[in-house]
């Protein structure tokens, strides 16, 4: 017990200033795309499309599967870790009320792309645009809390993240052999049709007053083991499928520097995920992984085949693999990827690392 009010007064003025300057610089984040970044929505919908069983979660603090498509944290909860931010929660979980929007929403649902037929076969995800609208219903649902003008600055002070793509080739483009989109569209013009329609996506996120937006590029998309276990005799990655990632990928980030000269600032980030994981699968020993090859957990070669359940052969040591299962990164590859989000060069993040973004809004 304090004995000198004087003292004690001060102690108090210190925590609330501490307490202050922290919500100063913490952001409302939000979360858009699919299996890579969605944190839970898909257990509130009847879809295949789900990471709701066991190993799923295993190294999550609570040792459950929460959804994430992860042995543990993904993407999003690490940057928000980092931050110091609360993480935030599934758009459809019942626990966002009140004061817990402040914190933002994730409404990524597995199994979405860019286009709206992608993912047909898991029926029942919140498709792109579904998820943009529900985003307005955020705004109305938090303007209800604090009013139109304080919400109008959470979501411009914001910081969004956006992951898609891959699926609109691994589950769309390529899903079977002679899909609709490939008789429509030959590679090199279906990818100039995604980039387009991915554009706007984005302009629709401007224009409900997202200011900063992280885009991911899709990854090497030949090289997760459930496309090894398809396509490769001895190792090597899929070379349609790289082929789609190096025209994809490019293209993007043309498409997003048009799109932040079009609104004279930089809106759009593009951060070259398909470079960072690269770097782990040409040379996995480097970053103190065992494999980058084989799932954790699977079935068959490279334990790519089906899906990660109960009943899969479980790597005893999640950390030493790049992949958790036949499509999704382990939690360590996953901060190994946040790292450079956070501190890359300009061959990872373009026109800027977020740690440069958050220091230069904090300074706004």
């Amino acid at each position: 017990m304090m004995k000198n009010p004087r003292i004690y007064t001060i102690f108090l003025l210190i925590l609330v200033l501490g307490d202050l300057s922290s919500n100063a610089e913490a952001k409302a984040f939000f979360v858009f795309g699919d299996s890579l970044v969605d944190n839970g929505n898909n257990n509130y919908l009847v879809t295949t499309a789900r990471a709701d069983a066991p190993p799923y979660g295993i190294d999550y603090p609570s040792h459950r599967p929460t959804g994430r498509f992860s042995n543990g944290l993904n993407i999003p909860d690490i940057i928000s870790e980092t931050n110091g931010w609360e993480p935030t929660l599934p758009y459809l979980s019942p626990e966002l009320t009140g004061q817990k929007l402040l914190v933002g929403a994730n409404f990524a649902s597995a199994g979405v792309g860019v286009l709206n037929d992608t993912g047909i076969q898991f029926v029942n995800i919140i498709r792109i645009y579904q998820q943009l609208n529900l985003f307005k219903q955020y705004q109305q649902r938090l303007s209800e809390v604090i009013g139109r003008e304080e919400t109008d600055k959470v979501v411009k002070d914001s910081l969004v993240l956006i992951t898609l793509g891959g699926n609109d080739f691994v589950n769309n483009y390529y899903l079977v052999p002679f899909s609709i989109r490939s008789q429509q569209y030959s590679l090199e013009d279906y990818v100039p049709f995604v980039i387009s329609e991915y554009k706007k996506v984005l302009h629709r996120l401007y224009n409900l007053g997202a200011r900063r937006v992280l885009v991911t590029g899709t990854g090497p998309l030949g090289c997760v083991p459930a496309e090894l276990a398809q396509h490769s005799r001895n190792g090597e990655c899929a070379a349609e499928l790289m082929r789609a990632a190096a025209l994809f990928n490019p293209q993007l980030v043309q498409m997003l520097d048009q799109l932040n000269r079009k609104f004279g600032a930089n809106v759009f980030i593009a951060a070259n995920t398909n470079q960072m994981h690269l770097d782990f699968i040409s040379n996995p020993q480097q970053f103190g992984f065992v494999t980058s090859k084989i799932a954790c957990c699977g079935q068959g070669p490279y334990n790519g085949v089906g899906l990660c359940t109960p009943l899969s052969n479980l790597c005893p040591n999640r950390d030493a693999y790049v992949f958790w299962d036949p499509f999704h990164p382990s939690e360590r590859a996953n901060r190994l990827i946040v790292q450079q989000i956070l501190t890359g060069s300009n061959t990872y993040m373009h026109p800027m690392n977020l740690s440069t973004i958050l220091a230069m809004d904090s300074r706004a």
